[in-house]
């Protein structure tokens, strides 16, 4: 039965619309976490082997121009479930586990929008999350409170040890509500879920959308030893920092590899449309390497938002397409997907499919302004937003939100190292800056505050 349904799916492409919107592919999107741009062989570590993702990624059509939403985790996940900036969800800044008589988390997801595994149910998807959450731990707020079917991860928003999985000495691993308790490395625990979800689903008809969200590479660096010590022996010199998270992403790609492995093995792989991407740029203080652009994890440079990402579905797009111009962000994956999934979005939404791109169709779209926001609440940002905007090939930012605004060409200096001063191009600059307040002003209606801080 699995072959002829393989010849079925492979065969969409020459059959009536009508009969292709009854066999829609399975959806699956693994996100990583602060997996720097440059950090993975396909886009020139030196010092890393990355063959798994690698393979992936030219299984379909890699982008070279694809931005997270924010330069951290929760806004960036919250655009993804949404299709909204992470403002206009309700998450400007980090959800975080509660700490006693501190302010620590900025952002309460709304609960008021069609989410998009709530969306691709109505085409009769069953929805998984498997790994990181990181976007509420309680009622109303959890994956199964949002649209997914099943869960089995971790709520918190990082874990303080890969094999004891706690954070601040709470335990946050759940299958759907239900606490458990598994042994071994998140990435190893995360990969065996995920296989087991493709194990489970080997009579199921109806397609499936997953959302696959390792914690790796995050912090804490703490990479199997055994990866380390390979690591360790192979590349001369290294140093003791970069050589854990070498051998914390090679660990990942392995856990990558496995997941590939497993949809092969249950003749999924031929039906499932595969994106690949990370939440933000890496963390520069632990030895990512985000080159070739400037800056990291945290920053509204290149490097903080530019993530490498790729989409393979087999019989549709072209494998080794490289896209190197074409922008789109972690919110436009929503409208993708939808569209995909044969169920084109009606309602509002932030982002926008870019599903001719990946037939290799003209993009019609008119031109946009898109924009980045993050609140954080320490000295360094004293809980007051600051933001980036991109018009065509011109960039506008600050990195905290007591400096200036600096001004960048990106089609002259995409390293982003020579400011355009204000009064040089001050109608550039204008411009930006308008759109971007036009769109602070927008967001300014949504609540991120939860009732009981």
């Amino acid at each position: 039965m699995k072959f002829f349904s393989a010849l079925i799916a492979s065969s969409m492409l020459f059959l009536s619309p009508a009969f292709a919107e009854k066999s829609p592919p399975n959806l699956l999107v693994i996100m990583v976490d602060d997996l720097g741009y440059g950090d993975l062989s396909v886009y020139g570590a030196p010092d890393l082997k990355s063959p798994n993702i690698d393979a992936l990624m030219n299984s379909g059509m890699r982008f070279d121009s694809f931005y997270a939403n924010c330069p951290v985790c929760s806004p960036t996940r919250a655009s993804f479930v949404t299709g909204l900036y992470p403002d206009m969800a309700g998450v400007p800044g980090v959800i975080r586990t509660p700490l006693p008589g501190k302010a620590t988390s900025w952002g309460n997801l709304r609960n008021d929008v069609i989410t998009l595994p709530s969306h691709l149910k109505t085409a009769g998807y069953e929805t998984a999350l498997i790994g990181k959450w990181h976007l509420g731990i309680e009622k109303p707020d959890r994956p199964t409170d949002v649209g997914f079917d099943f869960f089995h991860g971790f709520l918190g928003d990082m874990m303080d040890d890969y094999y004891n999985h706690l954070r601040h000495g709470k335990h946050y691993m759940r299958r759907n509500e239900v606490p458990v308790h598994p042994k071994g490395h998140a990435t190893d625990i995360f990969t065996d879920w995920a296989v087991d979800y493709f194990e489970a689903r080997e009579e199921a008809e109806d397609p499936f959308f997953m959302f696959l969200a390792y914690n790796a590479p995050h912090t804490p660096i703490q990479p199997p030893e055994d990866w380390l010590e390979k690591v360790k022996a192979r590349e001369a010199g290294i140093t003791d920092s970069r050589a854990a998270l070498v051998a914390l992403i090679e660990h990942l790609d392995a856990g990558v590899g496995r997941v590939v492995a497993s949809l092969k093995k249950e003749e999924l792989w031929e039906d499932t449309v595969v994106v690949f991407t990370s939440d933000n740029g890496g963390q520069s203080s632990v030895g990512a390497r985000n080159l070739p652009w400037h800056g990291g994890k945290q920053e509204m440079w290149e490097g903080g938002i530019r993530v490498g990402t790729s989409v393979t579905w087999p019989g549709v797009i072209e494998a080794g397409a490289v896209n190197k111009d074409h922008l789109s962000m972690t919110m436009d994956l929503y409208p993708t997907l939808a569209e995909i999934a044969g169920v084109p979005v009606k309602h509002e939404l932030d982002g926008r499919s870019f599903l001719p791109v990946l037939k290799g169709e003209p993009f019609e779209e008119s031109p946009r302004p898109v924009f980045w926001v993050r609140l954080e609440g320490n000295a360094k940002y004293g809980g007051i937003p600051y933001h980036a905007v991109r018009m065509g090939d011109w960039k506008l930012l600050r990195n905290t939100p007591f400096e200036p605004y600096q001004m960048f060409n990106l089609a002259t200096d995409s390293g982003e190292m020579k400011e355009v001063p204000r009064k040089v191009a001050p109608k550039r600059y204008a411009e930006l800056f308008n759109a971007l307040m036009r769109h602070v002003n927008r967001a300014g209606q949504i609540p991120w505050q939860r009732e009981n801080p």
